[in-house]
């Protein structure tokens, strides 16, 4: 579990920088080097985040959404243990899928894929783009082909293969409304939320430091290398 220090150390790195940098930068505290995880499927990085906070904060995490009918505010509770459990241990490094003649081999998108899509100026292109470089090779009826070539259904089947290989790639919450019935589906981006956590967490710790020097003319590095516990006791003696 990274310490105090750590954590402030980790949140001033972070504090200005894009998503997609934001959460490689989160994700290498579990002590992977960047290259390694620019190349990481995008579910095995984010089960890094959820390994992060599962360290930081605990199983149990307590969200929020807004029910997009009658605008009700949701309140609900996640079980980060339940969605490690669905990470697979190894993801392959291809994988191959058929249909009408077509023989397909692919790989998993990753962060270097997010950030190829990143300037893209709709869905459309994106979705394109990040075919082409996922899709490895192409034939029909044994004769190579552009993956330009691919019809709709087998690119829609591609992408459920993908999900399907990478489960945590793509979190998706159904929600019910309890004040109007309604029910949503809603993205859950552990990358984000990780993060307004740890923003919300270095912001006490730094809050705490300011007491404390105030009060007992202490350096940050002392005061954070205290146990929690300990600084507590002292800011209740400092009133």
């Amino acid at each position: 579990m990274p310490s105090a220090s750590e954590i402030i150390s980790l949140w001033e790195r972070g504090v200005g920088q894009p998503p997609l940098e934001r959460a490689l930068l989160l994700a290498a505290a579990s002590g992977l080097a960047p290259q390694q995880l620019l190349s990481l499927p995008i579910g095995r990085r984010d089960a890094c985040l959820l390994e992060l906070r599962q360290n930081l904060f605990g199983s149990e995490a307590t969200a929020a959404a807004i029910c997009p009918r009658c605008s009700e505010a949701l309140e609900f509770t996640l079980c980060v243990t339940d969605w490690l459990a669905e990470a697979p241990a190894d993801a392959e490094r291809s994988y191959e899928i058929g249909c009408d003649g077509f023989a397909v081999r692919f790989r998993l998108p990753d962060s270097s894929d997010l950030k190829a899509i990143a300037s893209c100026g709709d869905a459309g292109s994106g979705k394109q783009v990040l075919l082409q470089r996922c899709v490895e090779h192409v034939t029909r009826d044994g004769v190579a082909v552009a993956c330009e070539d691919l019809p709709e259904a087998l690119v829609a089947e591609i992408g459920s293969r993908m999900a399907e290989c990478d489960p945590l790639a793509d979190i998706v919450l159904e929600m019910r409304c309890a004040s109007c019935g309604h029910e949503f589906s809603l993205v859950f981006d552990i990358a984000s939320f990780l993060w307004q956590e740890l923003d919300a967490l270095a912001r006490s710790l730094l809050l705490e430091v300011h007491a404390l020097a105030r009060a007992y003319g202490w350096a940050e590095g002392e005061i954070l290398a205290m146990s929690a516990r300990r600084r507590q006791h002292y800011l209740a003696l400092a009133g």
